[in-house]
């Protein structure tokens, strides 16, 4: 069965507690199955949450959804459930045999009884791990609230975690790698940023983490000729005004953090910070690509391939190298196509002349780089580049870690795409690097 049978799971948020108890997860996850595999999705939709009803519209309910389950076949038998606790909210997995597959079929119910997200999975798979708090978060330590980015029509939703105690604290922005990413940069089972701001709020350092852009308004800037700057810049700059702002923080020290593209982003998020009036006290690149995202794209598609391939997916190799060249030729001058490998044209003009290792040097801040040495997505390549690139500027610092992957998760052997199902947390060296160079700069 097709491994990509379900859809990322949906992030529920609950704002008021029930005045009623709710039904047990179980019996409102089993409403939930039988109003959806009986096509009854306008009742079925008034059991979602209201972000759930965002992505879960009912157009895409008839369509896709009802497309996909009619694909399973005739419904033969629905097992007893399988749940887990995924922190405040009930996972719960009905195996349900088809006749011609058996899916597990995955409802996310939060603590009102409503369904927060939807996953259909394979047989095999009936519940996914989840996040395990690492034991560096100390929950005495520090609080969080919820917070909002902006005030536009592009402001986003955010967690602000705060250091128990008085006085103006160290703060830090931590922005997004490569992809419609939440808040905490989940994959799988992995919570990157959230790891990272408990950490560091453990260790007296205000963190604000927050939605990406492409996430929460994924349909209104589909067909927009969006760029990096639409993507990361703005907000991440926004995030930075606004963290600078808040009573708990001491607005001369306020860093950001970029992971993957967000590191790539940086040098121009604190440019973009600096013609606003705001000034960034320093920045911290994880695996942070210094090559353009369309090479270190490639290399990630030819590292996935090194073993061979399917037809299908050599072919697909093979299309992606033609799209790869016409981008490092991109003529303004010629008509190009509206969309090249997923993004619009524009967002490889706005890059074209970019060298974000040049404009590092200019900054004129202090600079901290760390890199995994198993990461395939962001090798130790693009490292060396910052190193070379930045070579004599007294104010940066390199540190690198033989057994950790792209998402600073320990491992063993060479990383692989398969590694991030296997559940894990940040290194603990990782925080404790980031929080000793934040006490260093003062």
């Amino acid at each position: 069965m097709n491994r990509n049978l379900f859809w990322s799971a949906l992030a529920a948020t609950v704002l008021l507690a029930s005045a009623f108890a709710a039904p047990p997860p179980a019996v409102s996850a089993r409403k939930a199955l039988d109003l959806l595999l009986n096509g009854r999705y306008d009742e079925f939709s008034q059991m979602l949450t209201d972000d759930a009803k965002a992505l879960l519209t009912a157009e895409f309910l008839r369509d896709r959804v009802a497309s996909e389950i009619k694909g399973f076949g005739t419904l033969e038998q629905v097992g007893e459930p399988e749940t887990a606790k995924a922190g405040a909210n009930d996972l719960v997995s009905f195996p349900t045999r088809f006749s011609n597959t058996t899916v597990g079929i995955q409802f996310t119910m939060n603590e009102a009884g409503r369904v927060a997200g939807l996953h259909f999975r394979p047989g095999s798979e009936l519940l996914p791990p989840v996040w395990v708090r690492p034991a560096y978060s100390n929950l005495a330590l520090f609080k969080e609230r919820a917070v909002t980015v902006g005030q536009d029509p592009w402001k986003l939703g955010g967690t602000l975690t705060v250091p128990v105690g008085k006085g103006r604290f160290t703060a830090i922005v931590l922005v997004h790698g490569a992809g419609p990413n939440d808040r905490d940069e989940s994959i799988f089972a992995n919570r990157m940023f959230e790891d990272i701001a408990e950490g560091l709020s453990s260790k007296k350092i205000v963190v604000l983490r927050y939605d990406k852009r492409t996430r929460t308004y994924a349909s209104q800037m589909s067909g927009t000729d969006y760029t990096l700057r639409e993507e990361t810049i703005e907000d991440a700059a926004r995030a930075v005004a606004f963290v600078r702002q808040q009573p708990e923080v001491d607005p001369e020290h306020v860093y950001v953090l970029g992971h993957s593209l967000g590191g790539y982003a940086l040098p121009r998020i604190v440019a973009e910070s600096a013609k606003q009036g705001t000034r960034i006290k320093g920045a911290v690149f994880l695996a942070a690509n210094a090559r353009h995202i369309e090479d270190v794209g490639l290399e990630q598609a030819e590292f996935m391939m090194k073993d061979g391939g399917s037809p299908d997916r050599l072919r697909q190799l093979e299309m992606l190298k033609g799209q790869v060249e016409l981008v490092r030729h991109l003529d303004p001058s010629v008509q190009n196509p509206p969309t090249l490998l997923g993004l619009p044209v524009a967002y490889f003009f706005y890059l074209k002349d970019y060298n974000p290792v040049a404009e590092a040097a200019r900054l004129g801040i202090p600079l901290l780089f760390l890199q995994g040495e198993r990461d395939f997505q962001v090798t130790m390549e693009d490292f060396e580049l910052w190193k070379t690139g930045l070579s004599g500027l007294q104010q940066t610092s390199f540190r690198n870690y033989p057994t950790l992957n792209h998402l600073f998760i320990a491992g063993e052997g060479p990383g692989s795409a398969a590694e991030y199902r296997k559940p894990g947390n940040v290194a603990p060296a990782v925080i404790d690097d980031i929080a000793q160079w934040l006490s260093a700069q003062h």
